[in-house]
């Protein structure tokens, strides 16, 4: 009944009810700004932008969850589905990685670094540490930007290309290095920067 309700409110209503702050405060102000910037909204205090980021990250985690308990990954699509509740909010390039087992299911996506709003920072060594704490038999590089745009830049690709070379010294393919911008993504390997060999092409 209650799931029902709710279902019908609008972004505004919804929140209005969480922060307990009057719609007409919500009615000027994007989903997008209010999630971001709550601060900036009349009636929201220190405690109600707590309260607000607490369900964000509760969000985030339960979709994350659902999304790593579907199948194998397949594909850059079903790669792509998995980390972009991952990178939604994130106002700061996050550098992670999705090891995946030899049956292709995510064991876990650990993030390696977080950069500016502009750039990550990437050493094979922190990458690699990451990868040995699980029985990785692949992994596909992930980052977002920030600025919507998926298109990757020349540190991208010579970080990709680096961190493939350092895979095959330790007999772990790097399979793909997704780039997840507004609701959309690149995939290296689709690209061709990256040889299509194994499930994420």
């Amino acid at each position: 009944m209650f799931k029902s309700t709710f279902t019908e409110k609008s972004n505004a209503e919804l929140i209005s009810m969480l922060l307990g702050v009057p719609e007409f405060n919500l009615k000027m102000h994007e989903l997008s700004d209010i999630v971001q910037a709550p601060r900036s909204i009349e009636g929201v205090g220190e405690k109600k932008e707590a309260k607000l980021y607490a369900l964000q990250e509760v969000t985030r985690r339960l979709m994350a969850q659902n999304s790593r308990q579907r199948d194998a990954i397949h594909g850059p699509e079903d790669a792509a589905h998995i980390l972009m509740p991952k990178f939604r909010y994130e106002l700061k390039e996050h550098f992670s990685v999705m090891l995946l087992d030899t049956k292709n299911h995510v064991l876990a996506i650990p993030t390696v670094s977080i950069g500016s709003l502009s750039a990550s920072i990437v050493h094979p060594r922190e990458v690699f540490t990451e990868i040995l704490k699980y029985p990785t038999a692949s992994v596909i590089l992930a980052h977002n930007h920030p600025s919507g745009d998926p298109s990757p830049s020349r540190e991208d690709i010579s970080v990709t290309e680096r961190l493939i070379k350092c895979g095959k010294v330790m007999d772990i393919p790097v399979l793909d290095h997704i780039i997840i911008g507004d609701n959309k993504y690149i995939s290296l390997k689709e690209k061709g920067t990256i040889q299509k060999t194994g499930p994420a092409g």
